[in-house]
C-alpha cells in the first residue's frame, strides 16, 4: 500500500487530527523504506535501538531517531542511485557546508499536490499574467540550492510576463542588482498586469527601504502580491517585525498586508508551510513538527520554546523522514481565527549562529550566544 500517496490526496490539507493514523503508516512505510535501502540509515537506528516496527502508534513517531540539518551539511546518503533521482537540490550553504537532497518522482508528484492545496486557499495559483520581480538566485547551471528552484518554480503560479532577478550570476559570482530590480518596479507599477514579488524578505526589505528614502513610492496594480520565503540568512541583524515589513510595504508598493504571502521551509524538508491570513505558519497533513527541549531533547508541551524536529514521509530517495533544524520555535494550538483547525508553527530564531551542536549543553550554549 502507497500511504505516501493516500497522505498527499488528502483534500483538506490541514485536518491533522483525522489524518493521525494515515500519518503513522506512511511514516513506518518510509522508515522500512530507508532502513531497507540505506545502511548508514540502518546504522544510525540500529545505534538508538529503534526499528520501524517500533512505530505501533502515533506517539511512537516523537520516538523516531532524526538527523540534524548539520548531519546532512557533511554526509550525502542515499536511499536510491543518483542516476535514479529526477531532481537533486541542495541547501543554500551560507556555512560554507550544504545538504544535498534528492527526489524520486513520487516526492515530485507529491510535491506537486501539496503545493497546489496549500497555495490554493492564499489565492497564489492564478490564469492571470502577472509580471515578476525575483529576490533571489537568476537560474545558473552551477546553483543546485533548493531555494533558487523554488523561487523560480513560484513564478509558473501563473503565467509569467517577465521576470527580474535581484542577484545575477556574474565574473565574481552572484552579485545583487537593486538599482535594477527598482527600475522594473516603477515600470511594471504602469501595467495593468499585477506584479509579484517573490524570495528573501532581506533584500525586499533593503530594496523598498531604498525606494523609501528616495521618495519613490508606487501604486501597484490590483491582484499583485509579495510572496516572503527563505528567511534572512546572513542578515538576521537586520531583521525587522513583520508589522515594520507590512506598514513598509504599504508606504512604497500602496498594497495592503493582505497581498503579503510568508513561506517556510527547508531544504532538507521540502513541505510549503504558507502562511494563512493571519500570518499563522499552519502545519498542514503532509508533515508534523515536534519541539524539543534544549537541554533534554524530549518533546516539549505546545506553547514551549524549543528546537524545530520537522518529520514527512515525502521523499524516498533521501532519508529526511526526520530532522532536526537549528531553529527555535513554538506550537500554538489555540484557534487563531482563520478557519484553519491545524496548530500552527512560529519561528522564534536560529540558534545556527554556527554549525548546530546536538548534544544538549551544546544547543543551550548556542542559545546563549544567539542572545547575545
Amino acid at each position: 500500500m502507497d500511504y505516501r500517496k493516500k497522505l498527499f490526496s488528502v483534500k483538506n490539507p490541514y485536518d491533522t487530527e483525522g489524518t493521525k493514523e494515515l500519518f503513522l503508516k506512511a511514516v513506518k512505510e518510509n522508515c522500512a523504506f530507508h532502513y531497507k535501502n540505506c545502511l548508514e540509515y540502518r546504522k544510525i537506528l540500529d545505534s538508538r535501538d529503534f526499528s520501524p516496527d517500533d512505530l505501533r502508534s502515533y506517539e511512537d513517531i516523537a520516538r523516531l531517531p532524526f538527523l540534524p540539518t548539520v548531519f546532512l551539511k557533511s554526509h550525502r546518503i542515499f536511499s536510491m542511485p543518483e542516476s535514479k533521482m529526477l531532481i537533486k537540490a541542495t541547501s543554500s550553504g551560507t556555512s560554507g557546508k550544504y545538504s544535498k537532497v534528492g527526489f524520486d518522482l513520487g516526492s515530485l508528484t507529491s510535491g506537486l499536490k501539496m503545493l497546489i492545496r496549500v497555495a490554493k486557499p492564499r489565492k497564489l495559483i492564478s490564469p492571470r499574467p502577472a509580471n515578476y520581480i525575483i529576490f533571489g538566485y537568476k537560474p545558473h547551471k552551477g546553483n543546485e540550492t533548493a531555494i533558487a528552484k523554488t523561487a523560480t518554480g513560484y513564478t509558473f503560479f501563473t503565467p509569467a510576463l517577465s521576470r527580474t532577478y535581484a542577484l545575477k550570476f556574474g565574473r565574481n559570482g552572484y552579485e545583487h542588482d537593486l538599482e535594477g530590480v527598482i527600475k522594473a518596479i516603477v515600470k511594471h507599477s504602469k501595467s495593468k498586469s499585477p506584479l509579484r514579488f517573490i524570495g528573501f524578505p532581506a533584500y525586499t526589505y533593503f530594496t523598498l527601504k531604498m525606494m523609501d528614502e528616495r521618495g519613490i513610492h508606487v501604486k501597484l496594480p490590483r491582484h499583485s502580491m509579495i510572496m516572503l520565503g527563505g528567511g534572512w540568512k546572513q542578515f538576521y541583524k537586520e531583521q525587522v517585525d513583520k508589522q515594520s515589513m507590512y506598514d513598509l510595504v504599504y508606504k512604497v508598493l500602496g498594497i495592503g498586508e493582505e497581498s503579503v504571502v510568508e513561506s517556510f521551509g527547508a531544504a532538507e524538508h521540502p513541505i510549503l508551510y504558507c502562511d494563512c491570513e493571519k500570518h499563522h505558519f499552519h502545519i498542514p497533513v503532509y508533515s508534523r513538527v515536534i519541539i524539543r527541549d534544549v537541554n533534554t531533547l524530549e518533546p516539549v508541551p505546545d506553547g514551549q520554546v524549543g528546537l524545530v524536529n520537522l518529520i514527512t514521509p515525502m521523499v524516498r530517495a533521501t532519508p529526511v523522514l526526520s530532522v532536526m533544524t537549528d531553529d527555535l520555535g513554538v506550537i500554538h494550538s489555540e484557534d487563531c481565527g482563520c478557519g484553519n483547525k491545524s496548530p500552527y508553527l512560529e519561528i522564534i530564531g536560529r540558534v545556527g549562529l554556527k554549525d548546530i551542536k546536538t548534544c544538549a549543553a551544546g544547543a543551550a550554549e548556542l542559545i546563549s550566544e544567539a542572545k547575545k
